[in-house]
C-alpha cells in the first residue's frame, strides 16, 4: 500500500527537523526546505531558476541569495547528516569510500573549474572535481562528504580566490589530503564503519596509505601496476662499513623490490581463483582473483630514490573476463580468506552508482553560481536531498511507520531504480508552495 501525501510530508518534515536546527536564522529555515522540495521534486533541470519557477514562482532571488549568498555555515549541517547517515547504513560492516566526482563546466570562472580528467567523460575536460566520501552498508550509500579540489592554477592565484570567495584559510592541497582531513571529520562527528576503500588516484600514494594505518583504520585500495615491493621475507641488513670513502648511511634490503606486475605475472595458475561477489542482472559478477602477502616499498629513501621495506600487506589482482588487471593493496589481517578481500574490494562501485543518482536525478551537476559557498551550500544541499532518498528507501517496507527499522536488504534493489526516485519525487510535488511552507516547531537561537 503506498503512502499518501500526508505521510510523505510528515516523514518529510521530521526528517529535516534536526538540520533546520542547525540553522541560525528565520529566513534560512524557510528557503532550505524549499530548495531541498525543488531537488526532490520533478524537473529536468534543478539550477535556481527552473526550481524556483516550480516551487517558488517569483521567489527565484530569495532562493538564489539562500543558496549563494547566505552566510549559514556548512558544518553544522554536515555533521547532523554524518549523524543521520550512521543511523541509516553505519556499524562495524559498512565501509567508507573515497572517490571523486567531477562536474563537467564551460568557461573559466566557476570556482576550481580546470582543464582535468574527468571520470565521467573518461578523458581530460574543463571541469570541477570533488573529493568524495560515502558511508555505504548492504550496498546502501548515503554521501557524507564533497569537498572542491583547487587545481594549482586556482590555489595559487590569490585575484582568482578572492573573486570566487575561496577562504584565506583553505589551502591548495592534494586530493588524498583532503579525503584524509574530511576522514577525520566524519570520526568525529560519529561515523562507523569498518574498512575504507579508495581508488588508486588515492592508494598510489604512501603518505594517504600510512596515515590510514596510523589511525587504526583498516583499508583496501587500489595501486597502479608499477608499485614496488619486496617479498613478504624480505631482511634488513645495518649498513656495511668500508674501508675508504664515505661511512654508508642507509641498511641494506636482502633482495631486490619488484613492479606488481611483474610480482602478479610470476604467480603460477594455482594460484588463482575464480570468485563471484555479487549477482547482477545478467547473473553473478565474476573474475579471477590471486593473493599473496608482500612488503610494500614505501619506507624511508635509500641510495637511488628507493625504498626500504614498509608495513606488510595483501597485494590482490583482479583478472577480469576482458584479460584487464587490477591491483589492490589491503592492510588486513594476514588470515583473512581470499573472499572476503575480493568481496570487499568491490564494495566500491556503490559510490559511482551514487553519483550518477545525485546528478541525473538530483541536480548535483546543475550549480550555475561561481562561488565557492554557493557550489558548497549546493553540494551539501543534494546530500541532504539524497540521503532523505535513502531513508525513505529504508523505510518502504511500511511507509505508514515513520520509526521504521532501516531495512538494507530491501534498499539494495531499490537504491539502483530510476523509477522508484521518480515516484517518490511525485510524491513530494504537492508540498506547499515558499509562502505556505513553515518548519515543524523548535526553539533555535536568534
Amino acid at each position: 500500500m503506498r503512502a499518501t501525501t500526508s505521510h510523505w510530508r510528515a516523514a518529510y518534515e521530521a526528517w529535516l527537523a534536526p538540520f533546520l536546527a542547525r540553522l541560525g536564522r528565520v529566513e534560512q529555515r524557510r528557503w532550505a526546505p524549499v530548495y531541498l522540495q525543488g531537488l526532490l521534486g520533478p524537473g529536468e533541470r534543478k539550477s535556481v531558476e527552473p526550481m524556483a519557477a516550480r516551487v517558488a514562482p517569483g521567489d527565484v532571488q530569495q532562493l538564489h541569495h539562500f543558496i549563494s549568498t547566505s552566510p549559514w555555515r556548512c558544518e553544522p549541517l554536515e555533521e547532523e547528516l554524518v549523524r543521520a547517515a550512521d543511523r541509516l547504513v553505519g556499524g562495524p560492516e559498512a565501509v567508507l569510500i573515497i572517490d571523486d566526482t567531477a562536474l563537467v563546466k564551460q568557461g573559466r570562472h566557476s570556482v576550481g573549474v580546470a582543464r582535468q580528467y574527468c571520470g565521467q567523460l573518461g578523458k581530460k575536460a574543463n571541469c570541477q572535481a570533488l573529493v568524495s566520501l560515502t558511508l555505504a552498508r548492504c550496498e546502501v550509500p548515503v554521501c557524507v562528504g564533497l569537498r572542491l579540489f583547487l587545481p594549482r592554477a586556482w590555489a595559487e592565484d590569490a585575484g582568482r580566490r578572492a573573486r570566487a570567495g575561496v577562504p584565506e584559510a583553505i589551502p591548495g592541497r592534494p586530493k588524498w589530503r583532503i579525503a584524509l582531513d574530511e576522514i577525520s571529520r566524519i570520526q568525529v562527528a560519529g561515523a562507523r564503519f569498518g574498512a575504507v576503500l579508495a581508488d588508486a588516484e588515492y592508494g598510489k600514494v604512501a603518505d594517504f596509505r600510512q596515515k590510514l594505518s596510523e589511525q587504526g583504520l583498516t583499508w583496501a585500495v587500489g595501486i597502479l601496476p608499477t608499485q614496488t615491493v619486496y617479498p613478504a621475507d624480505v631482511m634488513i641488513a645495518p649498513a656495511m662499513k668500508r674501508r675508504t670513502g664515505r661511512p654508508p648511511k642507509h641498511p641494506v634490503p636482502s633482495t631486490r623490490t619488484y613492479s606488481v606486475q611483474a610480482v602478479v605475472a610470476a604467480l603460477p595458475n594455482e594460484c588463482w581463483r575464480t570468485l563471484s561477489w555479487r549477482r547482477g542482472t545478467k547473473g553473478d559478477l565474476r573474475a579471477d582473483f590471486a593473493a599473496l602477502r608482500v612488503r610494500v616499498a614505501d619506507g624511508p629513501v635509500i641510495s637511488r630514490n628507493r625504498r626500504l621495506p614498509g608495513e606488510t600487506a595483501w597485494l590482490v589482482c583482479e583478472r577480469r573476463t576482458s584479460g584487464e588487471r587490477k591491483y589492490y593493496l589491503s592492510n588486513h589481517a594476514e588470515d583473512v580468506a581470499l573472499e572476503s578481500l575480493a568481496a570487499l574490494i568491490k564494495r566500491r562501485w556503490v559510490c559511482e552508482q551514487m553519483h550518477q543518482q545525485m546528478k541525473g536525478e538530483i541536480g548535483l551537476d546543475h550549480f550555475e553560481g561561481r562561488s565557492w559557498r554557493g557550489l558548497h551550500h549546493h553540494a551539501l544541499m543534494t546530500m541532504i536531498a539524497f540521503a532523505f532518498l535513502q531513508h525513505l528507501r529504508l523505510g518502504e517496507k511500511n511507509p505508514h511507520q515513520t520509526g521504521a527499522a532501516p531495512n538494507p536488504i530491501l534498499a539494495a534493489g531499490a537504491s539502483a531504480t530510476r523509477g522508484h526516485t521518480q515516484r517518490l519525487c511525485t510524491a513530494l510535488s504537492p508540498l506547499p508552495q515558499a509562502r505556505a511552507l513553515s518548519p515543524p516547531a523548535m526553539k533555535v537561537a536568534e
